[in-house]
């Protein structure tokens, strides 16, 4: 019998600690091999020649060339799936979200204590498959973001109905996708919220970047908060974001409890309070990521009457949840990552009244 072949696995870090647990981590999964460690890029790059892995993790902070700076010259010139594993020190975090927009597919947080050991062995040989089947992106980007003027110089027009509400989901690769949807959209957009699977102090610097690159407000959701027009909300990582209406204003609570589809925040416990509390006035978009996160939560909102979108097989780096979504029946309307923010900004303008959910089956752009 044919045995499958197993994804093998380079990790690549100066903490002879953190290279055990990770390699232990991955010992007992079946479909995972960790090939080899390396303390360094530069002793990475040799056993990446010889031993060929399908996906590295990554430090950020090493000796003798940071994490950084190997990326960009591994995505040049031999491109392949990394998992960044990142401190949370604050220019750690930086520099993480920074390689997510040269190439790298996922971030997880370092082991740092008995608690966080056993959430990244929750969750590190599910990102590791999600990681061997990612499209990785064919370009490299700039250096530096360019300036809102430049992004998008024509911003997606909409006729804003400030009574609407946008509800975007998304995971592995989402931190560029939703970027780039939201610094498509005008400063005069309908409340957003947002939640990205991203660990605990990363999103709070994801919202900040965000908001220095678009022309609506974005912030790290906080307790209490009021969703408004021209606001667009991050979940916090570590805790679930949910919409509720509190003597007749609609108010964002944050919490602990469990993880929801092996998430925390969780895309299903967002999609269901948005379907509960605001119904059809509300918009889904499932953007790239693994799993089924959302599909629940979505088909909630279609059942309510909202209109869904989901991002295409095409434009995903994974397609898991989207495809997920639509095999629900939640997705009114599939569409490649550059047509989304149109889209959107096209179902707040139309009056809930005429696109009941019932009248728009699916369809791909």
């Amino acid at each position: 019998m044919h045995e499958t072949r197993k994804i093998r696995v380079l990790v690549i870090d100066d903490s002879a600690i953190v290279r055990k647990i990770l390699s232990e981590t991955l010992a007992s999964e079946p479909d995972i091999e960790v090939v080899g460690t390396a303390p360094d890029p530069i002793i990475a790059l040799e056993k990446i020649k010889r031993l060929k892995p399908d996906v590295l993790t990554l430090d950020i902070e090493m000796p003798r060339m940071d994490g950084l700076t190997f990326l960009k010259q591994l995505m040049q010139t031999q491109p392949m799936p990394v998992i960044l594993i990142s401190s949370l020190a604050q220019s750690s975090v930086d520099i993480a979200l920074e390689a997510l927009r040269f190439g790298a597919v996922d971030v997880l947080a370092k082991p740092s204590g008995p608690y966080s050991v056993g959430e990244l062995r929750a969750s590190l040989s599910s990102r590791i498959r999600a990681a061997a089947r990612a499209k990785l992106r064919q370009h490299v980007p700039r250096e530096a973001p360019l300036p809102i003027a430049a992004v998008h110089d024509k911003p997606v027009s909409t006729l804003v109905n400030t009574d609407r509400l946008i509800a975007i989901g998304a995971s592995t690769g989402g931190t560029e996708a939703i970027c780039s949807v939201l610094t498509q959209l005008p400063a005069e957009v309908p409340a957003i919220l947002i939640t990205q699977h991203i660990p605990p102090i990363f999103s709070k610097s994801f919202a900040q970047r965000l908001d220095k690159l678009c022309r609506m407000e974005v912030r790290e959701a906080v307790d209490g908060d009021l969703p408004r027009p021209g606001l667009a909300l991050v979940a916090p990582g570590g805790f679930h974001m949910v919409l509720e209406r509190m003597g007749g204003a609609l108010r964002i609570k944050i919490k602990d409890g469990p993880l929801v589809c092996y998430q925390r925040p969780s895309v299903d416990v967002l999609f269901t309070s948005v379907a509960i509390v605001v119904g059809a006035k509300a918009v889904g978009v499932m953007l790239t990521g693994m799993g089924n996160d959302g599909a629940a939560g979505m088909k909630r909102m279609k059942d309510k009457g909202c209109y869904n979108i989901a991002q295409d097989e095409a434009t995903c780096v994974i397609f898991g949840m989207p495809r997920e979504a639509i095999r629900a029946g939640a997705v009114d309307q599939t569409l490649p990552l550059d047509r989304i923010a149109q889209a959107m900004m096209n179902a707040c303008a139309t009056p809930v009244s005429e696109h009941p959910a019932t009248s728009f089956p699916h369809r791909t752009a």
